[in-house]
């Protein structure tokens, strides 16, 4: 049985942009061997609770909204855009959750910076820089990013090149990304570290989680986009679905010897 992979409906407003980007985030689960659990935003907390209880990890995707500043303590920029309190609320508890069993979790775009911010991080509101993080998806290679070496997501990296070649270990990967955001993290939250910056502006591109039994990865940039046609994208979500199916086979075990 593949491991269930719960992933939120993108926005609670916006019928149109939900349906549009949903399907591309559970194909990118599908290919890399999961099975996507699509958890509404309409339900009450408590059937909400009941479906993610059966999920072995989470991905968070992006959104078109933006983190309510409120929640990281910070003044509303004039360009952040409204907040989504439905999609909010079901991140939290998909969160709270993975935290407490130590499910697996990929956060994406928006899903970088609720995860952050659900760790008592602070996001950039507005990015002003001459690299293009806003170019939006029409554009496949917007920059580059370069990946600390020594990283969990340096190591995903790896993965998918030449295994002839000895990789070093020590060194930063560097891959091309595609951009759709004009906010960042700006300060790691608790449990968190900075793992990926776009080397021409230093703008903060991946994080993950601190504690080494425990998978919590994000990206800024789209890899669900290029899935199929990009190594590096399978990668990602391939290790999503790895980490999913060792932590199902560990918390069976822990039901087991109750």
């Amino acid at each position: 049985m593949p491991p269930r992979v719960a992933i939120p409906i993108p926005h609670s407003l916006d019928q149109e942009y939900a349906a549009r980007s949903l399907p591309q985030y559970e194909h990118a689960v599908t290919v890399a061997g999961g099975e996507p659990v699509c958890i509404p935003l309409d339900k009450s907390p408590s059937e909400t609770t009941r479906i993610i209880a059966s999920c072995d990890a989470v991905l968070l995707p992006g959104s078109k909204a933006d983190v309510d500043p409120a929640k990281y303590n910070a003044a509303r920029h004039p360009k952040t855009a409204d907040p989504d309190p439905g999609r909010d609320a079901v991140d939290e508890l998909l969160l709270q959750d993975a935290y407490r069993m130590r499910k697996p979790v990929l956060g994406i775009c928006y899903g970088m910076q609720a995860l952050n911010v659900h760790q008592a991080g602070g996001l950039l509101q507005h990015i002003e820089s001459s690299v293009s993080h806003k170019a939006g998806r029409d554009v496949a290679l917007a920059h580059n990013v370069s990946v600390g070496g020594e990283s969990r997501l340096a190591a995903i990296l790896r993965r998918q090149q030449d295994k002839s070649d000895a990789p070093d270990t020590t060194a930063n990967v560097v891959i091309p990304v595609n951009s759709s955001h004009h906010q960042s993290v700006e300060q790691a939250g608790n449990g968190l570290r900075v793992v990926a910056r776009c080397p021409d502006d230093g703008i903060i591109e991946a994080m993950e989680g601190s504690s080494p039994d425990h998978f919590v990865l994000g990206v800024q940039w789209h890899p669900e986009r290029s899935v199929d046609n990009d190594a590096a994208s399978h990668a990602i979500f391939y290790s999503l679905i790895e980490a999913a199916r060792a932590r199902h086979k560990e918390i069976a075990k822990e039901f087991e010897s109750v």
